[in-house]
């Protein structure tokens, strides 16, 4: 018997923060289980992976044969996870720049809605280490976000999020190709516009201290087009459906 909460934790070159990362979620006062899903990993990320997995029964690794992206990651993550029958899925990153403390607030939260979002920007800047450079661009990205298609949230790029299992199968999710922050937009408007309840809970975010950061130019540009191709799909609506949740188990 497995618990309600999974992690799903896509990792690529992530050996030095993961086994501190499941001491951590395994520490916490609600059972909550993890699946690391790695890219095959050059430094023996996934075979870390599946010590961790051989010794802790709440621990599940996914192999993936090469780098494939974030998205796809989540996904396949996603998928597994359905599958397994968890009800609440976590997307949280592999490098502590997400503090699996706020876990129990994501959980209390997620009781009266169908996705919560982690947010740096809600009554207050709350980011470690970062440059203003960076900074400018995460605050500038979310602005744009929030005008281009009309959803509410201080954070759309944010990747510390809380999906109800009903909103994640709503989602046709072969059809996901995006990456990066693209994604993280993309999965939020997806059920953003489908009149889904969607809550926000504030986080610090520290940027990481081991590895490097996965950030590149391209995944900048693919999210300022994907902002305009949601809005497409969404019929050049700003607004989501209306959606009667009152019949829904």
């Amino acid at each position: 018997m497995h618990s309600e909460a999974l992690v799903i934790v896509p990792t690529y070159n992530e050996r030095e923060n993961l086994p501190k990362l499941a001491d951590a979620v395994l520490a916490l006062p609600e059972p909550v289980d993890i699946l690391v899903v790695d890219d095959n990993s050059p430094d023996g990320t996934g075979e870390i992976a599946d010590r961790l997995s051989s010794e802790y029964p709440q621990i599940h690794v996914l192999h993936r044969k090469s780098k494939a992206g974030l998205g796809k990651a989540y996904c396949a993550g996603f998928l597994w996870a359905i599958e397994k029958s968890y009800e609440y899925i976590f997307e949280m990153d592999g490098d502590f720049s997400h503090n699996p403390n706020d876990i129990p607030a994501f959980l209390k939260a997620i009781k009266n809605a169908d996705m919560v979002l982690g947010t740096r920007y809600l009554n207050g800047i709350r980011v470690i280490n970062w440059p203003l450079k960076r900074l400018m661009l995460s605050l500038t990205a979310a602005k744009y976000v929030q005008v281009i298609t009309g959803m509410p949230f201080s954070d759309p790029t944010g990747g510390f999020k809380c999906f109800r299992k009903r909103s994640l199968q709503s989602i046709d999710l072969d059809a996901v190709n995006s990456n990066g922050y693209s994604f993280q937009i993309e999965m939020t408007h997806r059920i953003w516009r489908q009149g889904f309840r969607i809550s926000e809970v504030p986080i610090v975010f520290t940027d990481r201290v081991q590895g490097s950061s996965k950030m590149s130019g391209n995944i900048v540009w693919e999210a300022i087009w994907m902002t305009w191709r949601l809005l497409y799909q969404n019929r050049f609506r700003r607004r989501p459906r209306k959606r009667d949740l009152r019949f829904e188990i």
